[in-house]
């Protein structure tokens, strides 16, 4: 499959990409405030800037759409056909990246949860799953 937009067009696209601040963000961010749990955004001295750190519970959540972060067998995770050398070497990574975040983070003794895009469709399964993480 071609892309269908032009050059200009596809960049114009690429540049509304957010990183922090998305639907999918403000959703959690809504839902943990209505649980009565309170947290600090992006803290840039923790490696990935995660998206809401509980520090006195050393708690992470990251927020990852299904797409840039390969959410393995979810179907928005289907890599793009053309150009496909630049989509596997830039989604690669942000896999190892994610991988290695993590990996840091719970050596340094934080508990950390990912929310998947696809996740938050089910509002009240989304609020357990926040809810049992939190409090564990």
């Amino acid at each position: 499959m071609t892309d269908n937009l032009t050059k200009k067009q596809r960049k114009h696209t690429m540049k509304q990409v957010r990183s922090k601040n998305t639907k999918p963000e403000w959703t959690v961010r809504r839902t943990v405030f209505r649980l009565g749990f309170r947290y600090r955004l992006h803290r840039k001295d923790l490696p990935g800037k995660p998206d809401l750190v509980f520090p006195g519970r050393k708690k992470i959540i990251f927020v990852h759409g299904c797409f840039w972060h390969q959410h393995q067998g979810c179907p928005a995770s289907n890599r793009p056909a053309s150009n496909t050398e630049y989509w596997n070497k830039k989604l690669d990574r942000n896999m190892e990246r994610d991988k290695k975040n993590i990996e840091t983070l719970e050596s340094n003794g934080w508990q950390v949860l990912v929310i998947w895009e696809c996740q938050i469709k089910d509002l009240e399964q989304l609020e357990t799953i926040i809810r049992d993480f939190i409090e564990d």
